[in-house]
């Protein structure tokens, strides 16, 4: 096994070079949906204890962009029948009847089907009328395919503030569809998790912000945002 190499001055210094200007700034949720993070209904599911801390500083986050002038856009996932656990690798797994999360069973060939009750958005994220749906994602990559990239350009906001899940899968994709297309990409600790276990969770999170972009706590979120008040209004 590889020596674990730390990078935490680099981490720390890039953080403290990160300044963000509220007009600049997006928040963008991920697959904030029962099929993900509600623990009776979910098909892939989140560990329990993970749902409710992703889905409280989820909406800790949404309060503070609407305090600050952020625009809001929710990002989900259903699949329909033919998109339905078609990957070979998604297919070979079903076939074999193993589970995606290691903690719980899963039930992928019925994933968050158009109109199914896994497919809505958790009942308690806060979604106001004012924010923007991109419901057309059918892959880990939230750009792939959607108007996200379009809508980020028209509304001028070049940098991400993410939260949803999984880390490993439709987060770092979606960081990765961002970072290829010149966006700013942070994620918020608070507001992430993974079904597929903690390891590769933090995997993706030392993964991004060695390469990607920033991964910030609310504190620290919150903290740059009232130094740009701050600076403004000297």
């Amino acid at each position: 096994m590889a020596d674990l190499i730390d990078r935490s001055n680099m981490i720390e210094r890039m953080k403290n070079a990160l300044a963000l200007d509220p007009a600049d700034c997006a928040v963008l949720t991920i697959d904030c949906q029962r099929g993900n993070l509600d623990p009776q209904y979910a098909s892939l599911p989140v560990p329990e204890p993970e749902c409710k801390r992703v889905m409280a500083g989820t909406n800790r986050l949404l309060a503070l962009a609407r305090a600050n002038g952020i625009a809001v856009v929710h990002a989900s996932t259903v699949w329909e029948r033919p998109l339905m656990a078609t990957h070979p690798f998604e297919r070979a797994m079903v076939e074999l009847k193993e589970s995606f999360t290691p903690h719980k069973s899963s039930n992928f060939a019925h994933h968050k089907s158009p109109g199914s009750i896994g497919g809505q958005f958790m009942p308690d994220l806060d979604i106001q009328s004012s924010d923007y749906i991109v419901d057309s994602k059918r892959t880990f990559d939230s750009f792939h395919g959607t108007p996200l990239e379009m809508l980020l350009r028209a509304m001028n906001r070049n940098t991400l503030l993410v939260a949803g899940c999984n880390t490993n899968t439709c987060v770092l994709a979606t960081t990765f569809g961002g970072y290829n297309r010149g966006f700013r990409m942070v994620l918020i600790a608070e507001c992430v998790a993974s079904a597929y276990g903690n390891d590769v969770h933090e995997f993706a999170l030392a993964n991004i912000q060695r390469r990607l972009g920033w991964v910030l706590t609310l504190n620290e979120l919150s903290a740059k945002l009232a130094g740009r008040k701050s600076v403004a209004s000297a």
